[in-house]
């Protein structure tokens, strides 16, 4: 599990690898991600948008920005938490994700929170020791 507090608000990331769903042997793998966001601030806020860096093992990146998440723009009230499901396709047995959501306030201000960053690590991935 990883997490990162950022302004009062904890995200949490449970990565997993989904096996039924990858072929090794067509350069296909995918993981499911399970993300928690929790206003543990003193003000309303409400997730606008989401920007995502993925890279796969040989170095490239993905760039994915888009609104919301999963079709939503959740607004949390002070306590509250929002959870969702989504998944990430590479053609390499491992990974790292990472990224921002795109905050505001009740006064309108515009923040940026920290995803952390999380590793993407198949049953196929070499392993090596540094």
């Amino acid at each position: 599990m990883y997490k990162q507090t950022t302004r009062e608000i904890l995200v949490t990331v449970l990565p997993q690898f989904v096996a039924d769903r990858s072929d090794p042997e067509e350069g296909r793998y995918l993981w499911a991600y399970t993300i928690e966001i929790t206003n543990r601030g003193e003000e309303t806020v409400q997730l606008l948008s989401r920007h995502w860096d993925i890279t796969d093992a040989n170095g490239h990146v993905d760039v994915v920005d888009g609104p919301g998440v999963v079709g939503e723009q959740p607004i949390l009230k002070p306590g509250q938490s929002f959870r969702y499901t989504s998944g990430c396709p590479l053609s390499t047995p491992s990974g790292i994700m990472g990224g921002t959501y795109q905050m505001a306030d009740e006064a309108g201000e515009h923040f940026d929170i920290v995803i952390p960053s999380f590793s993407l690590d198949s049953p196929y991935a070499k392993r090596t020791l540094n």
